[in-house]
């Protein structure tokens, strides 16, 4: 089938960009509208928390069978079918009137979320001409980069200035757009449909196995891990429901799940690296606001304006990066990336309490330039030298591990980040005695400003916390400065050629 161009080309990556930046946006927006949305419907703030754990749930689950549901129905119906309940979805999440209504319409939403993001760019690289496939790779990973960014801004302006509805309102028109248009280019460009038998075996076992770690990385922080009987059940049954679904999946007929795509070495570096990387890349976005609004007094606002910075470069540099991809070697590029995350995360672990927004900013700015550069090339490496009827499926799974580490990334940053700041408080908590003097003084000098021995002692032990905080914040982006280092090895193991269904990114 012959590529689309002109004016064409230009509409059907605008309608699939909608689809994508809406999808992308919703997992991210509604974060910041829980307190709002549990305050209305009169609940608390952690059963407010099933609005985000039952919409990553049900992805999590649909997205690994985004390539057998397209070889059922076809990628072009798949998606605007998806894109169309998914408007539908947000209409009804805005009309909810109580905790369980909203819970049960973001199942809904998420579910028919899972194939957008993969087909997305399947059908982007199916219609783009040859010469131009890295730049459609560049365009929509400049959208699934700039939503999350812009997600909790969005959020927090949406419900402080008109009501928590509007979270999901907004994607109403870019839904509408998006399938109307794909449908008016694509609709006689359908993939073939092959009518294969369900795998029901490996359905179960993926929806519960699935299931159950994602209910357990969302919680598992705030019910201390396994010293909790309900996160050590989610853990046994995740263990075996996965590692059975593994083996029956290499074995079975016709699986749901295309795991023998990991026999290619890019497929597979590829997906390891963006895993890896988006791991500690979503933990540290995840840290670095909380840090500021719990222990720096920003509002939610002022701490989206300080990290947001992070979503200007790949918005300007990104169409760039696409147009040279077939010219520098992707591992090169990739490895620049990671260094500049590497370097930057060095630099975020160098603040201390006296920083100012504008140094988060300028760090969070400079790191912007790393975004391109790791996530184009990369997702271009994993589809590299895989056939079209392979591309919905490399995409529905490398996405799907993508997200699944996302969420782990940011379960293990939490933790982690609580754990250290127990530490370094017990640490300088222990050495307050070798203080002595310092800390009569500095109770003295306090008590000379109005405050009682009690209020003192408080303000200094808060002073304490907030620097204990503060060296558990640089913990984290120490860490993954060497993650970071530590992938520039991995991603060297890959091998070129790199070609994405005939593009010529290629490497002599």
């Amino acid at each position: 089938m012959q590529p689309i161009h002109g004016f064409q080309l230009f509409l059907l990556t605008v309608a699939v960009s909608f689809g994508i930046f809406m999808n992308v946006l919703d997992s991210a927006i509604a974060n910041v509208a829980i307190p709002t949305i549990a305050g209305n419907m009169a609940v608390s703030a952690d059963e407010g928390t099933w609005v985000i754990t039952s919409f990553t749930v049900t992805t999590a689950i649909v997205l690994p069978l985004t390539g057998w549901l397209a070889k059922r129905f076809g990628e072009v119906r798949l998606f605007v079918a998806s894109t169309a309940l998914f408007t539908i979805a947000s209409i009804l999440c805005g009309l909810s009137t109580s905790l369980g209504m909203l819970v049960v319409f973001r199942v809904f939403q998420g579910a028919v979320a899972g194939p957008m993001i993969p087909l997305s760019l399947s059908l982007l690289l199916a219609n783009y001409p040859d010469d131009k496939k890295g730049i459609a790779t560049a365009l929509w990973a400049t959208v699934a980069v700039a939503a999350p960014v812009l997600g909790p801004i969005l959020g927090g302006y949406l419900t402080d200035e008109y009501s928590w509805p509007w979270i999901f309102y907004i994607n109403v028109p870019f839904g509408i757009l998006s399938v109307v248009f794909t449908w008016r280019i694509l609709s006689s460009r359908d993939t073939p449909t092959v009518k294969l038998p369900i795998d029901y075996v490996g359905l179960i076992l993926l929806a519960v196995g699935i299931g159950s770690l994602q209910i357990l990385l969302d919680n598992g922080q705030d019910l201390d891990w396994f010293n909790s009987n309900l996160i050590v059940i989610l853990g046994v049954v995740s263990f075996v429901c996965i590692s059975y679904l593994i083996v029956w999946e290499l074995t079975a007929k016709h699986p749901i799940i295309e795991l023998t795509l990991f026999k290619g070495r890019n497929f597979a570096i590829g997906t390891i690296a963006i895993s890896i990387g988006y791991m500690v890349f979503f933990g540290s976005v995840v840290i670095l606001p909380l840090w500021l609004q719990t222990q720096m007094s920003y509002t939610a606002t002022w701490a989206g304006l300080a990290t947001a910075p992070l979503g200007i470069i790949p918005l300007m540099f990104s169409f760039f990066i696409g147009r040279f991809l077939n010219l520098i070697d992707l591992r090169l590029l990739i490895s620049i990336g990671f260094l500049i995350f590497s370097g930057c995360s060095f630099w975020l672990a160098s603040f201390d309490t006296s920083i100012t927004a504008g140094d988060v900013a300028l760090a969070r700015f400079v790191q912007g330039f790393g975004v391109p550069l790791f996530f184009i090339p990369l997702s271009t490496m994993i589809l590299s030298n895989l056939p079209k009827e392979s591309m919905a499926s490399a995409s529905g799974l490398s996405n799907f591990l993508r997200i699944l580490a996302g969420s782990l990334g940011t379960s293990l940053s939490v933790t982690l980040w609580s754990r250290r700041e127990a530490l370094h408080q017990s640490q300088m908590v222990e050495n307050l005695p070798s203080y002595s003097d310092n800390l009569r003084n500095t109770i003295d000098a306090l008590n000379t400003r109005g405050l009682s021995d009690s209020e003192s002692y408080a303000a200094v032990l808060k002073n304490l916390v907030n620097q204990a905080y503060m060296l558990a914040t640089d913990d984290v982006f120490v860490m993954a400065a060497y993650i970071f280092l530590s992938l520039v090895v991995l991603i060297w193991f890959a091998k070129p050629p790199f070609m994405s269904s005939g593009a010529k990114v290629v490497v002599e």
